[in-house]
């Protein structure tokens, strides 16, 4: 497998493709009620910056999931494809759609007051709770 493979992702049945010209191997996991809602669990993700190709658009749906983000998914297998950021265009994309990253780490968690009692992480990384990431992105609009 080449590198270029390793920032293409993926839905279940092939119909979206997204190429990232990067894909950070410091993840980000979120805890908020959306995401878990959305995904059965938290949301770990990898940034990917604004540079991306998506192939497939016409299976690609988008969801206003905030005031500040978009959700996308497969319209014909609904695998969540990304998290994009309206105000910087920045994308953030699950990290299971990614077949090897090399250097993984886990860096930061999200909304960590809204963390379930039922999971915990051992992982030592910085964290934001609600209030934190709702002055953060209300002070971009």
């Amino acid at each position: 497998m080449s590198d270029v493979d390793n920032n293409v992702a993926r839905c279940l049945c092939g119909g979206v493709t997204i190429t990232a010209a990067t894909v950070n191997p410091a993840f980000t996991v979120c805890h908020c009620d959306t995401c878990r809602t959305w995904g059965g669990g938290p949301l770990f993700a990898v940034q990917c910056g604004t540079d991306i190709q998506i192939t497939g658009k016409d299976k690609l749906k988008e969801y206003d999931s905030s005031a500040w983000a978009s959700r996308g998914f497969c319209s014909e297998c609904g695998t969540h494809l990304f998290y994009h950021l309206k105000k910087t265009g920045e994308y953030n994309l699950p990290l299971g759609l990614f077949p090897q990253i090399d250097g993984l780490t886990m860096d930061m968690q999200y909304f960590s007051d809204k963390r379930p009692d039922h999971y915990c992480f051992s992982n030592e990384t910085k964290s934001m709770t609600a209030a934190e990431i709702e002055a953060y992105f209300s002070s971009l609009a």
